[in-house]
């Protein structure tokens, strides 16, 4: 065998054809699709093998590594991948004739030229004419003669791209290992920001050589690629894809040409050959026999409607609408717009606006008319599913901008534009688009806007705007309405500022904070201070913000003493990031004394793990604060999601009342004597803090609700979202292409109520949660005259209530909190499929389906035994 130190010392860079030789090889690429664990049945994919004549065309007078080679395929099969009987074989009884038709097979077996200079691909010569899936499979063959016999790394062009690949030599063999995320190719695709949600990608590719005499013996190529959902990596799938190169023997060839250089020798073999580049082209396939959107849509359109939205059935359909939304012309959407009925309307606005293409949002800004406040409903689902988009681009921002500017019919829209741009420049920031023109536009606005705002409900919508975008630039205008006057704008700035990263919380800010929760300059609200406790709590807080904290608990309102009281233990419990040093303090016996730690009263704080799984882990925690006469003040529900590290804000629901004691002629609290009677409702979903709603403002209000009140309760958000999304073209030297598409759809329903009943002097207030979760990923090789794919899926359907019940009769009021998730299913599908263009198929399918068992989640020992209270004197 041929010993690479020789190699080098002989000054070969790389292989070397002898003149007046015919080599000949076999040849044989298979590409295989499967879940990633593999299944009994095999993989889908396909196998192409050929016989390959190699011989030299010309060689450089100056140097014999400057080589121009012809390579022929002949004698070309096409077969399965994996054994197959015959009833499951779709290529049986099928010749290469047959599959690719005369005119594509002719072109494959034409022969084309590869110059080689010091064993790197120089130039690669076909036709323009030849489609472009057989210039890549000749591409991909071509590639494989491109190899260099020392050890080290180099930038390589081939047919995946350009790309670092490293070689290793030795003793005749090199192998050479491609690192595929530095491969620049022409295809870029596009993936979700959020971790929790996304989906990760594995990829190796090796080729080995072994040499003789000067030239290849052997090359074979391994390369896989895995792309995994994070949230559940048992819904993953892989593509394999091998070359192997095998010499045969060799017979007299053809002559050297004559020439001075590789143009004018080309020219002369053929004038019609030409340098097409060796890196793979785009490849568009025709769909044939496609249905067209509206087709489409009148098969779908009964699962969106609002019946079926807690189904699986809907973000199936959802996700599947959103595909051939995004291969539609503007008409096509728009034809669909008109035609939805109105109830199903609200669900095609999600799918049409999630689809994030120029022809989609074109149609939703010709459908859409913001003068008029009748289109509220559709108006606002257009602007959330803008906020959750996937992939923002800086288009969609500058047009949420216009429509700011412009003429709006309703006040809440005009609020939900500013709110939603805001969470858009936070995302295009994510991706390290913090200086395009429109992001630096939308900054100055909101940024200057929370300054110059007049009115309550201007300023409002620009703190929350701000709070979405979480800009570092904010962090002072948060601190400085964290002091003003209005307590709503103290709890937008606090609850901001705890969404922060912990390192841009200066001194000045913890100053203030500080400032706020110990009423150093005024008094403030209870709720307001509670929030400012949060903060420290969450901010790396030192040994003395803490201490000072405990030694605040007893000099308290009533329900603040036992509202910190039970934070504190539950962060030791929950072991959260601030529990070291509050146990340190705690040491101190003066803070930690029997009396101050003694306290009575019904709020409370506490968190806990919702599902932990090796992939997500989830948590909630529940806050509720009452006034001392026994009104909820502060009720806010958290759900949080963990993957790798990654963290996730899935939901917040806060409830907010105040000034309701006049109902049950109860005394205020200190600080709390002026209030108007409030009760609303604030929602921040998947890092997106929603428009506020309210349930009455003002005592008038709030009287002509309470003898009108349903106890039906008031939605907060309702649509479909695409928390999943993944699309990209991975480019296989063999030269085939593999797509992936991953995404995954959400129905969601959310909805919150508070009633109040003199009578029985006892209020409610509920959240409740629906949702159905459906993620699904294709991984598919499509050579437009033959298709293997494998489709993996899954999905659940759960409902999560967390209901409120207090008694105010007497003090201590009696308070049960009850937190309820329903028993739901999860299901996961495999499917394998391969198709010819005759419109012959085979496919394979299996599922796995479970039942997660409901349960009613443990709070504190405490509210257990209230609740046996309330539902005892209920009898």
């Amino acid at each position: 065998l041929f010993d690479c130190v020789s190699c080098v010392s002989s000054g070969a860079a790389g292989p070397r054809l002898n003149n007046n030789q015919l080599y000949k090889f076999s040849y044989t690429t298979e590409v295989l699709v499967d879940g990633t664990r593999g299944s009994k049945e095999g993989s889908a994919g396909y196998k192409i093998s050929s016989d390959v004549d190699v011989h030299l065309v010309w060689r450089g007078p100056s140097s014999k590594d400057d080589q121009l080679i012809q390579l022929a395929i002949s004698n070309v099969r096409i077969g399965p991948a994996s054994h197959r009987s015959e009833k499951k074989n779709v290529l049986h009884g099928s010749t290469a004739e047959s599959i690719l038709g005369k005119t594509k097979l002719a072109a494959l077996t034409k022969p084309f030229l590869l110059h080689l200079k010091n064993g790197k691909a120089k130039a690669f010569y076909s036709y323009w004419s030849e489609p472009a899936t057989i210039k890549n499979l000749k591409r991909g063959l071509a590639s494989l003669l491109q190899v260099q016999l020392n050890t080290g790394k180099v930038i390589e062009n081939d047919v995946s791209g350009r790309c670092m690949v490293e070689y290793r030599a030795v003793q005749g063999q090199v192998t050479r290992t491609k690192i595929l995320e530095t491969c620049k190719t022409v295809e870029t695709g596009f993936t979700t920001h959020s971790q929790v949600f996304g989906v990760s990608r594995k990829s190796s590719s090796v080729t080995t050589f072994t040499l003789e005499d000067g030239f290849i013996r052997s090359a074979v190529a391994e390369e896989t690629h895995s792309v995994t959902v994070n949230a559940r990596r048992s819904t993953a799938a892989k593509v394999i894809s091998r070359q192997t190169f095998k010499f045969v023997g060799t017979e007299a060839g053809p002559l050297e040409a004559a020439g001075k250089d590789v143009a004018g020798v080309v020219k002369s073999i053929d004038a019609k050959l030409a340098a097409v580049g060796i890196i793979a082209e785009k490849v568009t396939s025709q769909c044939k026999g496609c249905p067209s959107l509206f087709e489409h849509w009148q098969t779908q359109r009964k699962q969106l409607e609002p019946a079926s939205l807690s189904k699986a059935a809907a973000p199936r359909s959802f996700l599947a609408l959103i595909q051939s939304i995004r291969k539609a012309s503007k008409d096509e959407i728009l034809k669909v717009l008109k035609s939805a009925s109105k109830t199903s309307l609200p669900q095609v606005v999600d799918a049409v606006t999630s689809s994030q293409t120029v022809a989609s949002l074109d149609a939703m800004l010709e459908f859409l008319n913001f003068t008029d406040a009748k289109g509220f409903v559709l108006q606002e689902r257009f602007l959330y599913a803008s906020g959750f988009a996937s992939h923002p681009n800086e288009r969609m921002l500058q047009v949420l901008l216009d429509i700011s500017k412009g003429k709006i019919g309703s006040t809440d829209i005009k609020e939900s534009v500013v709110i939603i741009m805001g969470a858009l420049v936070h995302r295009l920031c994510q991706k390290g688009g913090c200086n395009l023109p429109t992001v630096v536009q939308v900054k100055k606005l909101i940024l200057d806007g929370a300054g110059s705002a007049q009115g309550e409900p201007e300023v409002q919508m620009y703190l929350l705007a701000l709070k979405n975008s979480l800009l570092p630039e904010a962090v002072p205008i948060f601190t400085k309405y964290a002091e003003s006057e209005v307590g709503a704008y103290n709890t937008i700035a606090l609850t901001a500022l705890q969404r922060y990263d912990v390192n841009l919380m200066t001194d000045e800010v913890k100053r203030t904070v500080g400032r706020i929760y110990h009423q150093n300059q005024r008094i403030y609200e209870k709720n307001v201070r509670a929030a400012a406790a949060d903060v420290i709590l969450s901010s790396r807080p030192s040994y003395m913000e803490v201490k000072n904290l405990l030694l605040s608990i007893g000099n308290l309102p009533h329900e603040m003493n036992k509202y910190m009281l039970s934070k504190i233990q539950d962060i030791i419990r929950f072991q959260l990031p601030a529990s070291k040093v509050l146990q340190q303090a705690m040491k101190d016996m003066v803070s930690h004394n029997y009396d101050r730690f003694a306290k009575v009263g019904s709020s409370s704080a506490f968190s806990g793990f919702m599902a932990q799984s090796p992939d997500v882990t989830s948590t909630y925690s529940l806050d509720i604060l009452y006034s001392g006469s026994g009104i909820l003040r502060r009720s806010n529900m958290n759900i949080y999601g963990a993957s790798k590290g990654a963290m996730l804000h899935g939901l917040q629901v806060a409830i907010e009342a105040q000034g309701l004691e006049s109902l049950i002629a109860a005394t205020p609290d200190e600080g709390e004597e002026d209030l108007e009677s409030f009760a609303g409702m604030s929602a921040l979903l998947f890092d997106v803090q929603l428009r506020p709603v309210t349930f009455f403002k003002g005592y008038s209000d709030l009287m002509s609700k309470m003898f009108s009140m349903t106890g039906e309760p008031m939605n907060v958000v309702k649509g479909l979202i695409l928390l999943t999304d993944h699309s990209e073209v991975i480019q296989l030297q063999s030269g085939l292409k593999a797509s992936a598409e991953f995404q995954g759809g959400l129905a969601i329903d959310i909805s919150g109520g508070m009633e109040i009943s003199l009578w029985y002097r006892e209020s409610k207030t509920s959240v409740n949660n629906r949702g159905a979760l459906v993620v699904t990923g294709n991984v598919t090789v499509d050579m437009d005259f033959m298709r293997a794919g494998v489709e993996v899926s899954f999905e659940t359907e759960a409902s999560l209530d967390f209901i409120t019940t207090v008694q105010f009769s007497e003090y201590p009021f009696l308070v049960c909190m009850q937190m309820d998730k329903t028993t739901f299913p999860v299901s996961e599908y495999m499917t394998k499929y391969e198709r010819v263009s005759s419109g012959k198929s085979v496919e394979s399918r299996k599922s796995k389906k479970q039942l997660v068992p409901g349960s009613e989640f443990p709070l504190h020992q405490e509210n257990s035994n209230m609740c046996k209270k309330v539902f005892e004197s209920d009898w």
